[in-house]
């Protein structure tokens, strides 16, 4: 979300697509959220950039000495793998790395790429056989939520502050956090207080997103 809020345009146009699918619905239908592709591409440009766990869970080298890229990984040893600095790999994502920006996915040499562990430059769940159990769930879980907000509400930054002041420092730890505490003002959109009876002149709702 703190991702979204620093980033407007990619909010709004994520906001209009979803709108637009689902006009003549009043609420989200998850099986058509496949047909939303922008949807999925914003959801793997965060994974890129802000990965569950910067380091994945660590692999002991249980054989004998091995060789990876040239380096000896002697027998016994605990590697860990940085998914944080994979995602904003220079090498793998050009000159672009740090910048949010989902539509990179729309392009040929990254359209394919997806978050089962197919492509070592972006494993957010890690791959293989030791990938993360709960990512479908987890994954669900986002996307619901994520839609959820965008659909029934118009989400601003509180009076006053500016999309590039949304800080996106994280907190030292196994899982990725934000540092800061995330303040939006959440607004119902009108045609939900129309499906109301307009029982509701106006709301707003600040939500604390930690």
């Amino acid at each position: 979300m703190a991702k979204l809020m620093r980033n407007p345009r990619v909010r709004h146009k994520l906001q209009e697509k979803l709108r637009r699918e689902f006009a003549n619905d009043s609420e989200v239908v998850e099986e058509r959220l496949r047909s939303v592709s922008y949807l999925h591409m914003v959801i793997k440009e965060m994974l890129r950039l802000h990965p569950p766990m910067p380091l994945l869970i660590p692999h002991q080298c249980a054989s004998q000495r091995q060789q990876v890229l040239g380096h000896d990984v002697p027998e016994g040893a605990m590697v860990m793998v940085n998914a944080w600095a994979i995602g904003r790999d220079t090498t793998a994502w050009r000159g672009a790395a740090e910048e949010f920006w989902p539509e990179r996915f729309e392009l040929e040499q990254w359209s394919g790429r997806d978050l089962r562990g197919a492509d070592m430059e972006l494993i957010p769940f890690g791959a293989g056989r030791r990938i993360c159990p709960g990512m479908a769930m987890g994954l669900a879980n986002v996307e619901l939520l994520l839609v959820a907000l965008l659909f029934h509400f118009d989400l601003e930054l509180p009076a006053g502050m500016a999309a590039e002041e949304v800080d996106m420092t994280e907190a030292a730890g196994v899982t990725t956090w934000r540092k800061a505490v995330l303040l939006v003002v959440v607004v119902p959109r009108v045609p939900v207080l129309e499906a109301a009876d307009n029982k509701i002149a106006s709301l707003l709702v600040c939500f604390q997103f930690m």
